[in-house]
């Protein structure tokens, strides 16, 4: 990797870095209780975020939700729910830090409900073991890789729950097609080998997002973080 590439996937790293802070002060907080709407947690996100890092913009409509609403992908827009004391939900926020993206996902639960714990633990550990598979594929392309994903889904006992599994980040705004969600997405209809380089010759870089439901008992559960650049703990 090149000095440059080096210096491009530290700022992606830095990113995310600061993105984990932020999700860590959600917890220290206390911002997710019961009897809060998921409209309300996201406004107080969108305020911690402004007072911690002054963030302003966000590439991507930034996500809370929450029961049944963990069902949705990113594109519906559900009823605003407000959260249960046993209740499961999720994060996914793509805030801006000066020019360069971060894209984070997480899932909580609130109670003890086992399955919804189960879920929680699964799509960590599916993460983990998606991000090792696209580490010993050197030659993977976006539908094997988002197949993979789908496999592990049916591994843990889940459905896959969306029509991704993933997509480019980078420095804001990133690489685009207009009107394309399909070539530069973790996608089943994208045949892009992930390692080509993009437009400007220079290394793509991606999210990696796994989104598992039970449609049955109406929970989803959501992880998502770089798949192409380790964080600092995996580096340590």
């Amino acid at each position: 990797m090149t000095g440059l590439e080096e210096a491009r996937a530290n700022e992606l790293r830095v990113a995310q870095t600061k993105a984990e802070n932020l999700f860590r002060e959600i917890d220290v907080r206390g911002l997710i209780h019961p009897g809060i709407s998921e409209s309300k947690l996201n406004d107080d996100i969108y305020a911690l975020a402004m007072e911690m890092y002054g963030i302003e913009t966000y590439w991507h409509k930034r996500i809370v939700r929450a029961g049944s609403n963990t069902l949705l992908p990113y594109a519906e827009n559900p009823p605003d729910l407000t959260i249960g004391s046993d209740d499961i939900l999720f994060l996914d926020l793509g805030p801006v830090f000066e020019k360069w993206e971060a894209d984070f996902g997480r899932t909580y639960v609130l109670g003890s409900d086992p399955l919804k714990l189960k879920l929680q633990k699964d799509v960590g550990q599916a993460f983990a073991q998606g991000k090792r598979h696209f580490q010993e594929t050197p030659d993977i392309t976006a539908s094997e890789l988002y197949s993979h994903a789908q496999s592990l889904a049916v591994k843990f006992g889940w459905e896959f729950g969306g029509p991704i599994a993933g997509h480019l980040i980078g420095d804001f705004p990133h690489e685009r097609i207009p009107d394309d969600k399909v070539s530069l997405y973790v996608h089943p209809g994208s045949n892009l080998l992930m390692r080509s380089l993009d437009d400007k010759g220079q290394q793509r870089h991606w999210i990696l997002e796994i989104h598992f439901v039970d449609r049955v008992r109406q929970i989803g559960g959501f992880f998502e973080e770089l798949l192409t650049v380790d964080s600092r703990n995996e580096q340590a």
